[in-house]
């Protein structure tokens, strides 16, 4: 299996406050981890990292991806630019032309669900199920090798909650992306992730770890049901998760 995601005893601070402590985590490529915990427990922060946003004040954070895209619960489209310009705004920085940028914004659209239409319209102008399409076409205009996700569901309704989880597990698998998702839903973990590590509250440590050994192509509903209670059967996972009603 090749060489992916490893943080080794990562700790943090922000000012006198410890975030994370000892932190250790590892992720195979091609595979899907995800971050789940208490809201403030560092997830986000650790996101950053692997990200390469942050630096920890100790340990190490350590993958071979060179090119990271993230997709926050946000979709932090530039109001002045229509959906298919958002889409295309990170190709700017790389050695394409104008045409190239183009078609490629052209052909993302479709993939995530949108029309030419759609591409023609304003933040404004589109639902927030559809901006969060035009923020992930714009995290994969950059063809990354990871793909950081922080809740990027969270502020969907459940219908379309469940539309975007599934159009996210069908791109990342047809592509093989290294994916990490912070969520604080048990069963959204459930269906998306390979690797679940759940978090402690601040300072947070890895208070539990779960692998999930079914495809995500088969994990249906009562799949999902009986491993959310299979794993908060698990002391660990359900005390970590219990602080703010998570299980």
């Amino acid at each position: 299996m090749s060489a992916g995601l490893a943080i080794d005893a990562v700790s943090h601070a922000f000012g006198p406050e410890p975030v994370l402590s000892g932190l250790s985590v590892t992720l195979p490529a091609a595979q899907v981890g995800c971050l789940i915990g208490p809201s403030g427990c560092g997830k986000s922060t650790l996101l950053a990292m692997i990200g390469g946003l942050l630096r920890p004040d100790q340990g190490r954070v350590a993958h071979p991806f060179a090119r990271p895209a993230f997709v926050f619960q946000d979709p932090c489209l530039l109001p002045w630019r229509d959906a298919r310009g958002n889409i295309a705004f990170g190709l700017n920085a790389l050695p394409m032309s104008r045409t190239e940028c183009s078609a490629r914004a052209d052909r993302l659209l479709g993939t995530v669900g949108l029309t030419a239409e759609d591409g023609e319209k304003y933040p404004r102008e589109l639902s927030g199920g559809m901006r969060q399409r035009v923020a992930l076409a714009r995290a994969l205009a950059i063809e990354p090798d990871l793909l950081l996700l922080d809740e990027p569901f969270s502020a969907l309704d459940v219908g379309l909650r469940r539309q975007m989880q599934a159009l996210v597990r069908r791109l990342i698998d047809a592509r093989g992306l290294t994916t990490v998702l912070v969520t604080h839903d048990l069963a959204e973990a459930v269906r998306m992730a390979d690797r679940i590590v759940v978090l402690s509250p601040r300072p947070a440590h890895v208070a539990a770890q779960h692998d999930i050994g079914m495809p995500r192509a088969a994990r249906d509903d009562g799949f999902v049901q009986a491993e959310v209670g299979r794993l908060l059967a698990d002391p660990a996972t359900a005390e970590a998760l219990a602080v703010e009603g998570l299980s």
